[in-house]
């Protein structure tokens, strides 16, 4: 058994002031000094304190400010009404599972991911990982459980010391820069060798369940997917999954880009989400008992297809991130759906009944995964509750349909504003407070003057 599974095991009898008791002989085994007690901020960014070893393990209260998990991008947060003025205090409550040697540390530590709790003890209404278990909670209530496997896709790049210049690919083992057309290669799979050896042991360090890798369309792209498993165990696995990937990418002289079309004229990145519901007794309930398909996966699907556009701000949370919905590049443009069909914005691929699922290609690599999720199983469980009936599988090129997704942030900020059903299913609270903060951003990247402004309007206007 490994020292994450036995940490795992022992944490069952833990309190947050009683820590689980293999947890001190792990951190003498390994002669930890120190404790990042971290926490997804809204844009799924790690936030929180570094601890020492011996406080966390005498149970020792954190506490941060309750704005800081709606932090925005810019580092700039929102005084929106919402947020109160007295500026509280949430509590960090350690999730003992999550407990892991931090592979980019040059001085032992652990790092392990915290729940976000008011002083009261509910969960904190604007911390993300606080969403997901909330609409978990709904799924539960029915005998329910989702089933979600991310594929994460990402670039190395070269260091990019000026933001005015575009991101170049790295020199690889040949001397050259890799120039794309490489698309599932096992030679270029194999370039920066170094890096991917050092990030492979620190993915089982962590705890992260990957399955394939693969080198993707993009020079240097590539994309790993994730074991399917329990939701907020595979956000969480996402979540480290990028942080991992950023910090032994600058070991390596390298950045780890999840923007989600960081480079133009090259593919986008996303973060494809697979997803199934099994009962009580694990059975899949997209599945009939004889194997066929159950009218549930058509729910599912038609309250994907209904809310989603509501809720585009959680699948694309950045200005960037509406650079990706192009025709033609396996990026969707629309919510239609079908078989094995990669034209679409929802793909139902070629499986046997026990893993009959639903993959939403809408997500891109920037997206939050816990609120990608949340956005996900929340609407696709309002079409199972009110049994909505999808539209007719596609059979054809999805891009021959209209454009449907939002074309901007701008205009899925809208939405979300104006959205009672996003209000219902995440509460006015996180809404409001959520989408103060993207305005915020917009704002921001509204100020700035473009490349494109500068060499086509200032010689000619």
């Amino acid at each position: 058994m490994s020292d994450t599974a036995q940490l795992a095991d022992s944490s069952a009898l833990a309190t947050p002031s009683r820590p689980p008791e293999a947890l001190r002989a792990f951190f003498g085994q390994h002669g930890v000094r120190d404790v990042e007690c971290i926490f997804p901020d809204i844009s799924g960014y790690p936030r929180g304190k570094l601890m020492p070893a011996e406080s966390f393990l005498a149970g020792g209260e954190l506490r941060i400010c309750q704005a800081i998990p709606m932090q925005a991008v810019t580092g700039d947060y929102s005084y929106n009404p919402v947020f109160p003025d007295s500026d509280p205090d949430v509590r960090l409550l350690p999730d003992y599972p999550t407990v892991a040697l931090a592979p980019w540390a040059n001085v032992p530590r652990v790092v392990t991911i915290h729940d976000c709790l008011e002083l009261d003890g509910s969960l904190c209404q604007f911390a993300p990982r606080s969403i997901l278990k909330n609409v978990l909670t709904q799924y539960a209530a029915l005998g329910l459980r989702p089933v979600v496997a991310p594929e994460i896709e990402f670039y190395l790049t070269a260091p990019n010391a000026d933001p005015a210049q575009p991101l170049l690919a790295p020199v690889v083992r040949g001397g050259r820069a890799e120039v794309g057309q490489s698309a599932f290669s096992l030679n270029m799979l194999n370039e920066l060798a170094p890096f991917w050896n050092e990030f492979r042991d620190a993915c089982r360090t962590l705890g992260i369940a990957t399955d394939t890798w693969i080198h993707e369309v993009g020079a240097t792209q590539y994309e790993i997917n994730l074991l399917h498993g329990d939701a907020v165990a595979v956000a969480d696995q996402a979540f480290l999954f990028k942080y991992a990937a950023r910090e032994i990418a600058l070991k390596h002289g390298l950045n780890a880009v999840f923007m989600a079309k960081p480079i133009a004229a090259s593919a986008g990145s996303s973060m494809h989400l697979h997803i199934s519901v099994v009962d009580a007794k694990g059975d899949n309930v997209f599945s009939l008992p004889d194997g066929s398909e159950s009218p549930r996966l058509g729910h599912f699907i038609a309250g994907l297809q209904t809310f989603l556009p509501e809720l585009m701000l959680m699948l694309a949370p950045n200005v960037n991130a509406y650079r990706r919905y192009v025709s033609g590049s396996q990026a969707p443009v629309n919510l239609q759906w079908g078989y094995d069909n990669r034209t679409t914005g929802l793909r139902v691929p070629a499986s046997g009944p026990a893993a009959r699922r639903v993959e939403n290609r809408v997500a891109g690599a920037d997206a939050n995964p816990y609120l990608a999720m949340a956005a996900s199983l929340a609407a696709g469980l309002k079409g199972l509750q009110a049994q909505l009936a999808p539209s007719a599988p596609l059979t054809g090129n999805g891009y021959d349909s209209a454009h449907s997704l939002p074309r901007s942030m701008e205009e899925a900020l809208q939405k979300m504003q104006h959205s009672a059903t996003a209000r219902a299913l995440f509460g006015d609270s996180f809404v409001t407070g959520y989408c103060a903060v993207k305005a915020l951003e917009w704002t921001s990247f509204q100020s700035e003057i473009s490349a494109w402004e500068r060499r086509f309007l200032l010689p000619q206007v």
